[in-house]
């Protein structure tokens, strides 16, 4: 078990409109210093689906693809003790500062990639005033899910 402090920051301008919260990068996506890094998470994927847009594959696509569609990216722990990427190990919770965020963009919506980040974001900010969604994990781990029906629940998520 390791205590890690999450290494970068919130991928967001002034125009965000749409917040997407995971729990805490991966081990991959913590070595890249970028969201969902890894290349068997289906998060880019999905969105690339939802928004019917090309599936960005450097750095620079990726933020251009957040700006372009008006979303921001962060977690909603900024530091734990955790077992590599497992979510499931995660321990001694600090939350980041979400609030804040919504203050700097004109957010109107929160997507929870999961049911960890749910679990984490209900506990650390119970009365948030913004509407949230919950939606499932882009994680390869979720193979339940097929990329029809992760795209179709995120399109929900995000359009409602």
């Amino acid at each position: 078990m390791e205590r890690l402090a999450h290494e970068f920051g919130a991928a967001y301008d002034g125009e965000s409109e749409i917040l997407i919260l995971g729990s805490f990068p991966s081990k991959k996506s913590r070595e890249a210093s970028f969201y969902y890094a890894h290349p068997q998470n289906r998060f880019w994927r999905v969105l690339a689906g939802c928004f019917d847009d090309t599936v960005p594959q450097t750095e620079a696509e990726k933020r251009e693809f957040l700006r372009r569609h008006k979303l921001a990216l962060w977690d909603v722990v900024d530091s734990c003790e955790i077992n590599g990427s497992s979510d499931a190990s995660i321990r001694s919770v600090v939350p980041t500062d979400i609030p804040r965020l919504c203050r700097e963009a004109p957010i109107r919506r929160v997507i929870l990639n999961g049911r960890t980040a749910e679990r984490y974001f209900r506990r650390f900010f119970p009365d948030f005033e913004i509407p949230t969604a919950t939606a499932p994990s882009t994680s390869p781990a979720n193979a339940a899910w097929t990329p029809e029906k992760l795209v179709a629940a995120w399109r929900g998520a995000i359009f409602s």
